[in-house]
């Protein structure tokens, strides 16, 4: 099905007599064409949420609304649309989201019209369940992690250990379900589900620049801690490093896709002689046996073969914290290649129309480290890296 229907064009006009013009818009932006929303419907929605006579809750139930129709097309428009405003909108859209006891129940959708319908909707249910829990995310914590200040000043990073061993669990609950989107290059066939994976892609940049910036912190205060606090603090670095795989599956599809090289970031594994330390810090606290001598791996976690894996007494480990990890998220400028695939502008606003600068991509400024997990490729000269540069994301 192409171009807009004759319902679409009825719904549209319906809110032109009423005069809601904001609702007009969020139906123009939810046809039933197989296209990612038009940019200019999606700039108009983003300067509503600016205005403060502009009704953002009558904007959301109205994305609701078009979330609970059959056809696939029109719901992942919703869905998107309302990522995008949730990114790019004046803070209030996405506060009023978190503020709502239920958002998106869609776990059960299925369009049965055609084999494309069963494909996407698959998608479809993954995709609510992100952006639920995106809102739920903001609920916990009073901010979006991808709009917040990053790299040594940042949020993540100057946060008390009591703020960050409850705030890092739900921002790993935020990182999974953006992972269980499970794309793979073969699914990417049309505008509207390429454009979903563009705003995860960039969702995932920001969030695992905080979810390594909160790493950094939790090491670097990880000898000061007490007991209960070290226990939580390792088991989230582990899961810290299992995560790792997926997100470079991630990115390995981001890549397939045709998204530059240079602007998708290297992740490098933490050596294991960290692990180990941390790891024989707790046992130390908890009064068990530590052995004195550490086994050696053939195939050390980002060390070459057959070097062993030094020991690290705590006190050395934790001065080394910062030099072994540190935040670098890239730039997500996209190139052309999949600006095709996309079919449309990239989703991001026009000057005239951008959020207020915490909310627009450009506007977040994030620092440049050397020597850390989350690396980006080809980033201007040596002594540039070991600068704190800002970049854009």
């Amino acid at each position: 099905m192409s171009g807009q229907t004759l319902t679409d064009r009825i719904a549209a006009a319906q809110y032109s007599l009423t005069g809601s013009e904001v609702s007009r818009a969020v139906c123009k932006a939810t046809t039933h064409e197989v296209m990612a929303p038009k940019k200019k419907h999606l700039e108009y929605l983003i300067q509503a949420t600016q205005e403060s006579n502009v009704n953002v809750p009558q904007m959301a139930d109205t994305l609701f609304e078009r979330a609970g129709n059959a056809s696939w097309i029109v719901v992942f428009k919703a869905l998107v649309t309302t990522h995008h405003l949730m990114v790019h909108g004046n803070e209030r859209f996405i506060q009023y989201l978190a503020s709502r006891n239920t958002l998106f129940n869609l776990s059960n959708f299925l369009d049965k019209t055609g084999s494309h319908g069963y494909d996407m909707s698959t998608f479809i249910r993954r995709y609510s369940r992100y952006l639920n829990e995106k809102a739920f995310a903001y609920r916990q914590m009073a901010f979006d992690f991808g709009r917040v200040k990053k790299g040594a000043d940042g949020v993540m990073r100057t946060m008390s250990p009591d703020k960050l061993l409850k705030g890092m669990p739900t921002l790993q609950g935020q990182i999974d379900a953006l992972l269980e989107f499970e794309v793979h290059p073969k699914d990417l066939v049309n505008g509207v589900i390429n454009a979903t994976f563009l705003l995860l892609f960039k969702d995932l940049i920001k969030l695992y620049a905080c979810y390594n910036d909160g790493i950094i912190n939790l090491l670097e205060k990880f000898f000061q801690m007490k007991k209960g606090q070290c226990k939580e603090a390792l088991e989230i670095y582990k899961k810290f490093l299992t995560r790792m795989t997926r997100v470079s599956e991630f990115l390995k599809t981001a890549e397939q896709v045709g998204i530059d090289k240079n602007d998708i970031p290297e992740l490098t594994q933490a050596p294991e002689s960290l692990l180990e330390s941390l790891e024989t810090h707790l046992n130390t606290l908890e009064g068990k046996k530590v052995s004195p001598t550490k086994k050696e791996s053939p195939t050390n976690n980002g060390t070459p073969a057959g070097t062993p894996a030094k020991t690290t007494d705590p006190t050395s480990a934790a001065a080394a914290v910062t030099d072994t990890i540190a935040a670098a998220p890239a730039t997500t400028t996209i190139n052309s290649g999949f600006n095709d695939l996309v079919d449309f502008d990239l989703l991001a606003p026009t000057a005239g129309a951008s959020a207020a600068p915490t909310a627009s991509w450009g506007a977040c400024q994030v620092p440049v480290v050397s020597r850390s997990f989350f690396r980006k490729k080809n980033v201007g000269s040596a002594d540039s890296r070991r600068d704190q540069t800002s970049v854009c994301i």
